[in-house]
């Protein structure tokens, strides 16, 4: 009887065995990969080639062929051999092709596609649900596949007159695919909730872990791989946006094609193939559709990228019939090998890539790294609907637990979906190790500190900004300063600097303390001490933080500075949505360091006494941010951005000697194309009113020196300056300034010249109330407009540029040269 059973048991398995097929579809004439080719067996079974054309299908037993078809492509049965499961197909072009993917009035597939973005609303799970709320897994690796690596060890000859000649035995093959065999290049875990209310989507990390790290890279962990919803007008991949083929103008862009039907979830489906018009635009977007054939919801959606990266991102549905709703499963991304001949690091493993496939190209000899890609999967379970959800912090887009890093195993074996495979436990241990032994986080803290400019020693943080500079006033300007960082106090700074000047020969010293208050709104409040010197007539929001420059070339020819000895306390904040704030109560006494009297009602001022409260305010209404154990970080760029700061002198308190007021605003919008173009906008506008001597009025950042020739005025550019107005040409109390910036992207002249075209246009518009109260300058007011173009060469050589601006309007100067600057610029890129 056991024996019996046995033989049941068996026979039951024989019916329902499967085995995998796996292959690859080319194209006969260029023997490249057709991704998205459609697979059909004998038994009705249907898979599509995935980017790169490859496929694996399951099937069961007894299966004796397959089916390929393509757009534009004949069809072919492939029939099955004995002992063989992989399969190389190859599909011969049809001769009306080109016309196959035209959109005409016949085209059913327009037909459907229209009807699908009618339907977005009623169709997309964040317009037509309430609520809802979910869990997800998301495991992702750079990796390799060992099988596909030679691994041999070679010898290496090199040429010589008499022949070749052995010159080393390269086995880094060998040595990778060895690696690879045991374990992954880099992996990550993260297990989060989603809830979704009030037209709020927020993500709330539970837990995450990141090999090779203790403390997780958090930007990593905010990096937008793929859209989230597949209904939004843009659809993003690997942190580039592209017009959605549903979005309500899709149809401009994108040719369709009605490939297929096929059954998902036990409803039939459309499946629609999309590609962009523009067939010569770089990194185009294209891929599969299955729409429901019933409400014209996608049930699924394939999109691809191929470009430099070949990038694929694929999202799963489920449908819910009592919502009568297709709801997100699953989310699977993939990057592997494109078409350029750079090296690029993702996340821990280099992949090195051909250039563009041209007639006279040679391709070079495949390396290991080339078969390195990076492996996303999320999958959501625990799915609810319609309930009710309080989203609370709902501002912060992302939220990481502050235990999310120190989860027990037991928690990730809770949601994993299935258990870690013996690669994947050896990466964690390994890398782990590696980590350790090379110091891989403090080096990446010290990278994140030079960055932002300072030199992490010890228990402080050096700051590489007050080493050294120049101006004219001060001539060499030499000095020290920094912060305690982390290790001396997360709840409490002291900071400082000292600097003399050769010219003046004078000590200039800060010293200041803050305590945190706030661990959330990351809140401190403090006090300090200052005496030091600064531009005259400067814009200086407090709120902006300076950003770092080996030096600051503009101020070397500022000569008009003046003296402020100030004693200040302080909160800064983040405690509004989406802003920066900084609070100040400051009393300083100024000194002119230049020929100048301010003459008030007839009593003369040489020197004075300002005490004012002030408010600066950066607003970032677009952006979403990501709030971590060590604070709050800013993930998602977008513009505009708005930045308000308002100072008020105070009457009669700690002798202050006059009364007015100081509005001041900046906005700023940049836009970056596909193909590396980007548009930048800059806005500028103050109202000072009241009494304000001329040291605290406008200059609009004046960037030339008053020379007889170009050459003699040849200096280094400034980023937001007008490089053809004099300095202490102008000077205003209320101005207003616009700049236009269009950068293309860069062009290869040479291997090592490749410069970077940018046009630049700046206005401004000013006024001077009471100009006789200011003696001493020799100026004039921008109240007939201020006008200058230019052309910018950046980055011809080892960061160095060269640009020209020319004047013009009603200010452009009698004697044509003296309307042109020629200018150098220096880009630093520190490769971290």
């Amino acid at each position: 009887m056991k024996q019996l059973c046995l033989l049941f048991f068996f026979l039951t398995l024989s019916l329902q065995a499967q085995f995998q097929v796996n292959g690859i579809v080319k194209e006969s004439t260029t023997n490249k990969p057709l991704p998205f080719a459609t697979i059909t067996t004998n038994n009705g079974l249907n898979s599509i080639s995935d980017v790169d054309g490859k496929f694996s299908i399951l099937v069961p037993i007894p299966f004796t062929a397959f089916d390929v078809s393509y757009i534009g492509f004949t069809k072919a049965r492939i029939i099955l051999e004995k002992n063989k499961n992989y399969y190389v197909v190859v599909l011969s072009q049809k001769t009306d092709n080109l016309n196959e993917v035209r959109i005409s009035s016949e085209n059913p597939a327009l037909a459907i596609i229209k009807k699908t973005i009618e339907n977005k609303d009623n169709n997309n799970p964040q317009k037509k649900l309430r609520s809802f709320e979910f869990k997800s897994y998301n495991k992702l690796t750079v990796t390799a596949n060992p099988d596909s690596i030679d691994g041999r060890i070679d010898s290496v000859f090199v040429q010589k007159s008499i022949g070749k000649q052995f010159s080393k035995i390269d086995s880094s093959d060998y040595k990778f695919k060895d690696v690879i065999s045991k374990q992954h290049l880099f992996q990550t875990e993260k297990v989060s909730q989603y809830q979704f209310a009030n037209s709020t989507l927020k993500e709330t990390i539970l837990g995450t872990k990141m090999a090779g790290f203790k403390q997780p890279v958090y930007e990593i962990i905010a990096f937008n791989l793929q859209s989230f919803s597949i209904y939004d007008s843009s659809y993003e991949l690997f942190e580039t946006k592209y017009n959605s083929p549903i979005a309500n103008d899709a149809l401009n862009d994108y040719n369709y094609k009605l490939l297929d039907s096929l059954l998902i979830d036990g409803r039939n489906t459309y499946m629609i193939y999309f590609k962009n018009k523009k067939k010569r635009k770089a990194s185009g977007l294209e891929g599969v559709l299955y729409i429901d054939q019933n409400n014209f919801a996608v049930a699924k959606a394939v999109m691809r990228i191929k470009g430099v990266l070949d990038i694929s991102g694929i999202h799963d549905f489920k449908y819910i019939p009592s919502e009568k709703l297709w709801f997100p499963t699953d989310k699977t991304f993939k990057i592997v090998k494109g078409k350029n001949d750079d090296d690029i690091k993702i996340l821990g493993g280099t992949i090195q890539f051909d250039g563009d496939v041209e007639q006279d190209f040679k391709e070079r000899k495949k390396v290991a790294s080339d078969f390195t890609y990076l492996l996303s999967h999320t999958n959501n379970f625990e799915i609810q609907y319609n309930i009710p959800i309080q989203i609370k912090k709902s501002a912060i887009y992302i939220e990481i637990k502050d235990d999310a890093i120190n989860k027990p195993e037991r928690f990730w074996n809770t949601y994993r979906k299935d258990s870690l495979d013996s690669r994947s436990q050896k990466t964690y241990l390994a890398l782990d190790s590696i980590s350790v032994k090379k110091r891989i986080e403090s080096r990446i803290r010290f990278g994140r500190k030079i960055i932002n400019g300072y030199l992490p020693i010890g228990k402080f943080d050096l700051d590489l900004r007050k080493l050294f500079s120049y101006n004219n006033y001060e001539g060499f300007r030499l000095g020290i300063g920094g912060v305690t960082n982390e290790q001396f106090s997360k709840k409490f700074r002291i900071e400082g600097y000292t600097a003399y000047g050769t010219k003046d020969g004078n000590f200039k010293y800060n010293l200041g303390m803050a305590t945190r208050v706030g661990k959330f709104s990351n809140s401190w409040i403090g006090v300090s001490y200052t005496d030091d010197v600064r531009e005259i007539a400067s814009t200086v929001f407090t709120i902006d933080k300076k950003a770092f420059k080996i030096y600051d070339p503009r101020p070397i020819n500022i000569s008009t500075f003046y003296n402020y000895v100030s004693w200040k306390t302080f909160i800064e904040t983040k405690i509004i949505p989406k802003t920066e704030s900084f609070w100040e109560l400051s009393r300083a006494a100024i000194e002119p360091k230049f020929n100048y009297i301010y003459n008030l009602n007839e009593k003369l001022y040489t020197s004075y006494v300002m005490t004012t409260a002030m408010v600066s305010l950066r607003w970032n209404p677009f952006s979403d941010y990501m709030q971590t154990p060590t604070g709050r970080i800013e993930v998602e760029k977008r513009f505009p951005k708005f930045t308000f700061q308002y100072t008020q002198s105070l009457p009669k308190v700690m002798q202050n000697d006059f009364e007015f007021s100081k509005f001041d605003f900046k906005t700023e919008y940049e836009k970056k194309y596909l193909n590396g173009q980007k548009t930048s906008l800059l806005f500028e506008a103050g109202y000072a009113l009241g009494d304000v001597p001329l040291t605290h009025l406008y200059n609009t950042s004046p960037n030339n020196i008053t020379k007889e020739t170009i050459m003699q005025r040849i200096t280094f550019a400034g980023k937001n300056s007008f490089e053809t107005m004099f300095f202490n040409e102008f000077f205003s109390s209320q101005y207003a300034y616009f700049q236009f910036k269009h950068g293309f992207s860069r062009v290869t002249l040479f291997k090592k010249v490749k410069p970077s075209l940018v046009l630049v246009s700046r206005i401004a518009w000013g006024n001077l109330q009471k100009p006789e109260q200011h003696i001493g300058l020799n100026y004039k007011t921008l109240d007939k407009g201020y006008f200058e173009s230019g052309i910018e060469l950046n980055q011809i050589y080892n960061g160095l540029g060269l640009g020209g601006f020319y004047r013009y309007g009603p200010n452009q100067l009698s004697k044509f040269q003296d309307n042109i600057a020629v200018k150098i610029s220096f880009v630093l890129n520190l490769g971290l």
